[in-house]
């Protein structure tokens, strides 16, 4: 039942932070849970009581914590026994908190993009439905005792709006089975579909950047904690989108494997990889300080992908518009022609 149990962010958030500064406080783990769950209720509750159960049988945080896949992911499981074995519990969560913030807000600021076009799409079927449903039974009607021939954009609208009224359960019908056909299509074809909407214009520069700073937080948070580079790598390597990325990352951590530095196993995706990037990598590399390094790049790339966000965003709200406004003005025509024509009938007569 622990695998189906899963957490919000901000319930995440909360728990870690509980935990990070009861630790610090100098108050041991297994009376910290004990003074979470006090107040708690919901999952996080159940998380707590499994956390207790299990310390009090002498397991390990990092094995209570594995019951919970949906909640905790490899990258945070790592982290956890590492601090474990270096004694660094309290400073790990108290990482892992601000970990989870940043890549909350860092979501957010992308789904926030998002709105105004999703706003203008549903805008969009809302005015199409109206005209469909109120507007062109009416029109057809008149049309159709008169007999008027009507031009091809008029019969479609016509022929979209009988079958939306009169053959509305084969519509629904027919409209739930090709639902289901893309969903099954989509989870039996995930990495083609999502690598193929990757690849769109707009969509693909900013992927990569999304791609990058994840990858550069990532690695600053277990190079921070002492996991050694391979293993920060390989993990790292499963939070990117694109499989381009993936690639590259794997490159790296073969090349380091070999004796090589990350920065010439990033080298390889040149023209991928911003020269930037790599420059700051071989400088930490050099100094020692390759996790710090990382951090810089992934503020760098967060401010990065908020510009690209804003400048999508900026070059959607007029595209959409136009392609809103023309594909209404279309419909209108191809009501108002065909009304016209009778008119200027009537006119000659």
């Amino acid at each position: 039942m622990n695998s189906r149990v899963s957490l919000s962010a901000s319930e995440k958030i909360g728990l870690l932070s509980n935990l990070s500064t009861m630790l610090s406080a100098g108050i041991p783990l297994l009376e910290a849970i004990n003074s979470s769950l006090e107040d708690t209720k919901g999952p996080t509750k159940k998380v707590l009581e499994t956390l207790k159960a299990d310390l009090m049988q002498g397991k390990s945080l990092y094995d209570s914590f594995g019951q919970f896949p949906r909640v905790f992911d490899k990258v945070t499981l790592n982290l956890i026994k590492a601090a474990e074995e270096a004694g660094t519990l309290e400073t790990t969560l108290r990482d892992l908190r601000e970990h989870i913030q940043k890549e909350t807000e860092f979501i957010d600021k992308i789904k926030f993009a998002m709105i105004y076009p999703m706003l203008i799409l549903c805008l969009f079927a809302g005015v199409l439905l109206v005209i469909l449903v109120v507007v062109i039974p009416k029109i057809s009607t008149v049309f159709s005792r008169l007999k008027v021939t009507l031009p091809l954009p008029t019969r479609i609208l016509i022929f979209a709006s009988d079958i939306l009224l009169k053959q509305t359960w084969y519509f629904l019908g027919g409209a739930f089975a090709v639902m289901v056909i893309l969903f099954i299509f989509f989870k039996t074809n995930r990495r083609l579909v999502l690598e193929v909407l990757y690849r769109l214009p707009l969509i693909s520069h900013l992927i990569k950047q999304i791609d990058l700073t994840r990858f550069s937080r990532n690695m600053f948070l277990l190079l921070s904690s002492g996991l050694p580079i391979v293993t920060a790598l390989e993990l790292s390597q499963e939070v990117v989108l694109r499989a381009k990325t993936a690639k590259i990352i794997t490159l790296s951590k073969n090349m380091i494997s070999s004796g090589k530095k990350l920065s010439e196993g990033l080298r390889t995706g040149k023209g991928y990889i911003p020269s930037l990037m790599i420059k700051l990598i071989e400088s930490g590399e050099k100094s020692g300080s390759l996790d710090k390094s990382m951090g810089e790049i992934a503020n760098y790339l967060d401010y990065q992908v908020s510009n690209s966000l804003k400048t999508i965003t900026a070059v959607m709200e007029p595209v959409l518009l136009v392609v809103v406004g023309i594909s209404v003005g279309a419909m209108m025509i191809s009501i108002i022609s065909p009304i016209y024509g009778l008119i200027g009938q009537v006119g000659n007569r």
